[in-house]
């Protein structure tokens, strides 16, 4: 009893291990699932990190329209232009004219100020000033909108001040700010937008690619009817097992190479904040990569041709970025949204990463997501063995269709040879 148990599992062990030097020859040599599983992740953060490194933009180009040609509409002009993160390069006569140089991209903005701007003021009432951003790079919008609302709120506290009459400075000081209070952005000290977004399209990134290579490797296989090769070792059912783990342990150790360098030499190298605790972060990769690896195996089983999984998962990226919270808040989801966000592992991977590397957060504080990364392990770890059950049993049937369609033509060539031979 000993004795067969333990050939079985030494069985099982070699069968594992020839699913994994299959699967890794494969990766080697087929160049689409090598550019996925290797170039990618390796190359693409490099440039996304490239455009964001400079983390804010300044000296944004602006083209004015000034309706108002007064005293107050000249001083907000100077102060906005000498603000550092936009630059007034033209005065337009009309917002038709502002547009045609947005459009031509000569400006990545437009400040109107209308006719009555000081006359409103004047009469103790609100005026107005409109902005207009480019939205193609949201950095644009925020040095255009930023430096509006602080030059707005400057000439707003003189205003508060000469209306006051006090006798002393401390008097305007406390008119104009009654309370006081420091900015401060938390975990992100330069406000910069690499920084913000950067963690989050660096984890997405590792699930985005697992399921581009996977389905791609699947693809082939079902293009070339591949799985036939894997029909003599899987005709009990724990072979099924053997063939998802060793699958799962190439990509685990592919991508746990890509994964440190992800996660530990990308943000350094661009200065993001990284804040990471080693143990923390360890203990919620392995999870993370498994539930992509699973999930991947899992999806396989809708990628038909070689083609197809990159539409699919091209398309679902922004979405997907979405989803995890980072730029749509969690609490603003709505129910159905949110349940779409639990199935899929780069929701809570992208969320425990967030706080292990932006904020320092340590296991206890991610322990949500570190276990609903776990279940995921398990439930898309037996979905995978089902699919790959059910991919092997229609390659064994179609096998077998295979064969009795041979023989069913040799049995008619000897039939028709012994009637030609009667006949003679």
């Amino acid at each position: 009893m000993k004795e067969t148990l333990i050939q079985k599992i030494v069985q099982g062990l070699k069968d594992m291990c020839y699913i994994w030097a299959k699967e890794m020859r494969s990766t080697v040599t087929d160049e689409g699932v090598f550019i996925f599983f290797v170039l990618v992740p390796i190359l693409y953060p490099l440039l996304y990190s490239w455009i964001y490194n400079n983390e804010t933009v300044h000296e944004v180009p602006v083209v004015v329209v000034d309706n108002s040609r007064s005293h107050l509409s000249r001083q907000f002009l100077r102060q906005y232009d000498a603000a550092p993160g936009v630059q007034i390069v033209g005065h337009c006569t009309s917002l038709d004219e502002a547009r045609q140089q947005v459009g031509k991209q000569a400006a990545r903005g437009i400040v109107y100020i209308p006719s009555d701007f000081e006359t409103r003021v004047n009469r103790m009432e609100q005026s107005v000033v409109s902005v207009y951003s480019d939205m193609s790079l949201m950095l644009y919008y925020k040095a255009i909108y930023q430096t509006a609302v602080a030059v707005s709120s400057d000439i707003n506290s003189k205003i508060q001040i000469n209306l006051a009459g006090n006798v002393t400075a401390r008097e305007d000081q406390i008119h104009a700010q009654p309370l006081a209070y420091d900015e401060v952005a938390l975990f992100n000290p330069t406000a910069g937008y690499g920084s913000f977004v950067i963690p989050a399209v660096l984890i997405l990134i590792i699930q985005q690619t697992l399921l581009l290579g996977i389905g791609l490797a699947a693809g082939t296989a079902r293009e070339s009817n591949r799985y036939q090769d894997l029909v003599p070792m899987s005709r009990q059912y724990h072979g099924i097992f053997r063939i998802v783990l060793g699958k799962a342990l190439c990509y685990f150790m592919i991508y746990a190479v890509l994964a440190a360098y992800l996660t530990l030499v990308v943000p350094r190298m661009f200065h993001f904040t990284a804040l990471p605790r080693p143990d923390a972060l360890l203990a919620v990769m392995i999870p993370y990569l498994l539930s992509c690896i699973f999930f991947g195996l899992m999806l396989s089983c809708v990628v038909r041709y070689r083609e197809n999984v990159i539409l699919l998962v091209v398309f679902t990226s922004i979405p997907l970025l979405f989803l995890s919270g980072v730029s749509w808040p969690e609490s603003a989801m709505p129910g159905p949204w949110k349940a779409v966000a639990w199935l899929f592992p780069s929701t809570f991977g992208v969320r425990a990463f967030v706080r292990i590397n932006s904020m320092g957060a340590t296991l206890a504080d991610v322990q949500q997501e570190y276990q609903a990364l776990w279940l995921q392990v398990l439930a898309y770890f037996f979905m995978a063995c089902l699919v790959y059950r059910y991919q092997i049993i229609s390659a064994r049937q179609h096998a077998a269709e295979k064969v009795s369609a041979i023989k069913e033509k040799i049995q008619q060539a000897k039939s028709k040879k012994t009637d030609n031979a009667s006949t003679d």
